[in-house]
């Protein structure tokens, strides 16, 4: 029998699905960069304190708590988008007007000058991203259910992702150089408004129709009211955050340390309290099949206590790779490399180095045991890391050694673009492997809501430790940072002998 599910009829396995998958790391790539290391340059360029800036790498905190939000992408339509090109389509859409409206809003911004407005747009824009994201997530998992159909999917998705990353960053860089930040703002926002038109002109999913138009403009009308909303609720919720975050401490770093090493040990905490009940439930209780809880719960339940060293595991994995992307910026602004030699950087070289580590880590998570390709990149993962501290004794300018075109590359510059190559290609191959080990964990019946709490989780104590990064640069400066944030990624093997062996328990209504 024909598969008749609508992700099966609108787009078919093979070069058109992986191309669809390019486009929708694209879309979510672009934007990524923007409120994450561009914005991080561009405070340390206006010379906000390097403390104030490592603060700012909270607002991709937001990605972190995605599952709070997740269940309603599985559950419920965008009017007008999804009548015609349903649920996942529907909510990418609709998140790509979030982005493009967030993105604009930050450039009219870009002179930094309040910076609780500057937070408010980042945190927007880190919303509609994170939502594009975990539609996309869900599709993917419903579209490639093995590691094998999961592997070169997720290396499409990573190069499209990658590749706008790289196009943001050094895309906007360079355009900053030439221009101002604002234009960049604005240049990034128009590219990432170019998948929309193409996902609207698709076919309707099957079961779905009405008239394209009538659907167009009911999805614009009830996005508009969505975004609206959003706008009010981030800033009362920034407002009393601001409220509470400076009641506490925030110009006291040693006090706001503790507050974030105690938030990030909570969901451990509260897991080893529940999980031996949790386990005890049999498989037709009501927690387990609750549209609001049972996607959570399930996770708990099918893995039992060992999920607890799983989510451990994953959030020591990717340390080095957000510390690195927090603070990576800023330490080429403090060694006083130019925009131009960043953004070549963030360009070329940037580019083919996480395009190469993100094929080779795809290939090797489809082909290899899945404990040797998590070991090989923690140790990338840890490479990525330990160049950016020799980096730090290194300085720009020197004897002349080639040109790329017109530009001059100095001995120094060949240090700039040698450190990002090893970092880009180290961290898209960790990148590769850990996508598909975490989308092997979820359960076919909750692939959005599960994919969101695991990636969710795993980077919650990694994304809280970088808003202390200005912090630790401070007491160890540049290179004792990358040295701590290495050896944090090569820590995650201890857990390899517990997590390799976890095997979910059986469960019926999959």
């Amino acid at each position: 029998m024909a598969d008749t599910t609508p992700q099966a009829s609108v787009i078919r396995p093979g070069l058109g699905r992986m191309a669809l998958y390019v486009l929708l790391g694209f879309s979510a790539g672009l934007p990524f960069y923007m409120f994450n290391a561009v914005l991080l340059l561009r405070l340390a360029r206006h010379d906000v304190d390097i403390v104030t800036v490592g603060f700012f790498a909270w607002v991709a905190l937001l990605p972190t708590f995605k599952f709070a939000w997740a269940p309603l992408l599985d559950k419920y339509d965008v009017p007008g988008f999804g009548r015609f090109w349903g649920k996942r389509r529907g909510w990418i859409m609709l998140s790509q007007l979030g982005i493009f409206l967030s993105t604009v809003a930050m450039a009219f911004t870009s002179a930094d000058t309040n910076l609780p407005v500057t937070a408010l747009f980042a945190v927007l824009l880190a919303f509609w991203t994170t939502t594009l994201e975990v539609a996309a997530d869900a599709w993917r998992i419903e579209l490639a259910p093995t590691a094998e159909q999961q592997g070169p999917l997720v290396a499409a998705n990573l190069w499209g992702y990658r590749s706008a990353m790289v196009a943001a960053g050094s895309g906007a860089i360079l355009i900053a150089a030439a221009w101002d930040w604002t234009i960049a703002y604005l240049v990034i926002a128009a590219a990432s408004f170019l998948p929309f038109p193409i996902l609207a002109a698709m076919r309707p999913d099957p079961g779905r129709g009405g008239g394209r138009s009538t659907a167009l403009a009911t999805g614009l009308i009830a996005s508009t009211l969505v975004l609206g909303a959003s706008l009010a609720v981030a800033a009362a919720v920034g407002w009393a955050l601001l409220a509470a975050i400076g009641s506490i401490g925030m110009r006291n770093p040693s006090v706001m340390s503790y507050y974030v090493f105690g938030i990030a040990l909570i969901p451990f905490i509260a897991l080893g309290a529940a999980v031996p009940w949790i386990v005890k439930l049999p498989a037709d209780h009501p927690l387990l099949n609750t549209a609001a809880l049972a996607p959570y719960i399930n996770v708990a339940w099918r893995y039992g206590i060992v999920i607890i060293p799983i989510l451990l595991f994953v959030s020591v994995y990717r340390m080095g790779d957000v510390m690195a992307l927090t603070l990576s910026h800023p330490l080429f602004n403090a060694l006083g490399y130019g925009l131009t030699q960043i953004g070549v950087a963030d360009g070329f070289v940037a580019l083919f180095s996480s395009m190469l580590g993100v094929a080779l880590g795809g290939w090797l998570a489809a082909k290899a045991p899945m404990g040797w390709a998590l070991a090989i990149g923690a140790v990338m993962s840890a490479l990525s890391n330990w160049i950016f501290a020799w980096l730090a004794h290194q300085a720009p300018g020197g004897p002349l050694w080639f040109h790329i075109g017109s530009l001059p590359v100095t001995a120094g510059d060949f240090d700039l673009y040698l450190a990002m190559a090893v970092d880009q290609f180290g961290h898209g191959f960790e990148g590769a492997v850990f996508v598909v080990y975490l989308s092997l964990l979820v359960n076919p019946r909750f692939p959005g809501a599960q994919y969101a709490l695991l990636s969710g989780l795993a980077f919650l104590l990694p994304r809280l430790l970088a808003g202390l990064s200005g912090v630790f640069q401070k007491a160890i400066g540049y290179d004792g940072f990358f040295l701590m944030a290495g050896t944090m990624s090569l820590a995650a093997i201890v857990f390899l002998p517990l997590i390799l062996r976890a095997r979910p328990r059986p469960d019926d209504a999959s």
